[in-house]
């Protein structure tokens, strides 16, 4: 397999995981015969790799709860819309101030 995520996945190399990852949802290929897809419950950073735990797997179907990735290796994260959201409204607000700040009054003429 050659798995590259979906087109509303960002990838990110296992060495750039960090706990603002923990909670979203995620797709990697840990060997060349399995896509998992599962959400991140916990990270662990060790010398050499770093294992990613999920949540809710306990085992369950004989899937393992946690993988162990090499730092280089991709990890695609499905985006976090409540943290889109967000950005997309700061990116507005600050479009409107930039606006105001542009504006340089009523330009219509008095009508008297």
């Amino acid at each position: 397999m050659s798995y590259s995520g979906t087109g509303n996945e960002k990838a990110v190399t296992a060495s750039d995981l960090n706990r603002t990852h923990v909670g979203l949802s995620v797709s990697f290929e840990p060997d060349e015969f399995t896509v998992v897809f599962g959400r991140i419950g916990a990270i662990a950073r060790k010398e050499g790799g770093v294992t990613i735990a999920l949540e809710g797997v306990d085992g369950t179907g004989g899937l393992p709860s946690h993988y162990s990735l090499p730092p280089a290796h991709q990890v695609y994260v499905q985006p976090d819309m409540l943290t889109n959201t967000e950005s997309t409204i700061k990116d507005l607000f600050g479009k409107v101030q930039d606006n105001l700040r542009g504006h340089k009054g009523d330009h219509r003429p008095d009508t008297m």
